[in-house]
């Protein structure tokens, strides 16, 4: 050992204890700060936004109104999200489905809009997307699907004919993309301890709480507004309500309000 290896370790190791110790304090900090205000520090931050093909950027401009009424700024981050989506996650084709990259394009802006407030947005609960050309018969369950969401096998699928059928009718708030990327969130977020999680279950408990009560419940049902598959359990109810959450806005601010606000603070964001 020469008379610099010594120094040179000691001060590695203490900029190691210095960084965890700021970064500890960070996270206790960021904590602090979405019990008060229900929100990260910050959302957005690359000093090197990832870009998309001038082709799928073209898709983006002309077929994803999301996009389309982002600022300037935001559409950076939004291309940059879905770059980062396509280099993650595998797309696989059955029954002769071809995966263009429009296909590829479409459904990674889906699961970008829904995690577009949130600052860890790629999940680790799934890493493979299935597209059939239509519904499909699943050999785990036995049944004919549109589409899942299987943690075990860490798959999302789709049929492409009922996830085109989405965005193609945009007021009938029945979306299969919205709906099974709400519960790949859900679970996330249960798996997870960052801010987004955290501020994602916290709501979605509180929402939880307030649809248990039997006459708000009733009075849900009543409306018409919402599916009454989302009444099945509480994960179908929050993928329902997002679905309607995305699609017809003004309508569910204008009916319920308060419920809408919980989305809108659970999802980190402002429509």
């Amino acid at each position: 050992m020469n008379n610099y290896t010594l120094p040179v370790f000691t001060f590695i190791l203490v900029l190691f204890v210095v960084i965890s110790l700021v970064v500890v304090f960070f996270k206790f900090l960021e904590y602090i700060f979405g019990l008060i205000f229900g929100r990260p520090f910050f959302v957005h931050f690359c000093l090197f936004p990832k870009k998309i093909s001038p082709d799928s950027l073209r898709f983006l401009n002309t077929k994803f109104s999301f996009y389309i009424r982002l600022s300037n700024k935001e559409k950076v981050y939004f291309e940059h999200r879905t770059a980062c989506f396509l280099d993650k996650y595998e797309f696989v084709s059955r029954e002769g489905f071809v995966v263009t990259e429009e296909v590829k394009v479409y459904v990674a802006a889906t699961f970008v809009m829904l995690s577009f407030g949130m600052r860890e947005y790629l999940c680790e609960v799934f890493d493979r997307i299935i597209i059939y050309p239509s519904v499909y018969f699943s050999r785990i369950t036995k049944q004919y699907h549109k589409g899942e969401f299987n943690p075990n096998t860490k798959v999302v699928a789709f049929s492409w004919e009922d996830f085109q059928k989405g965005f193609d009718i945009s007021s009938d708030n029945l979306n299969l993309g919205i709906h099974e990327f709400a519960h790949v969130l859900q679970y996330q977020a249960l798996e997870r301890n960052d801010s987004s999680s955290i501020l994602f279950s916290r709501m979605f408990a509180l929402i939880n709480e307030e649809v248990s009560d039997a006459a708000f419940r009733e009075q849900l049902i009543q409306s018409n507004y919402f599916r009454l598959y989302g009444f099945t359990n509480q994960f179908e109810f929050l993928a329902v309500i997002l679905e309607c959450y995305f699609e017809t806005p003004l309508e569910f601010k204008n009916r319920f309000p308060d419920l809408y606000d919980k989305v809108s603070l659970m999802l980190n964001m402002k429509r």
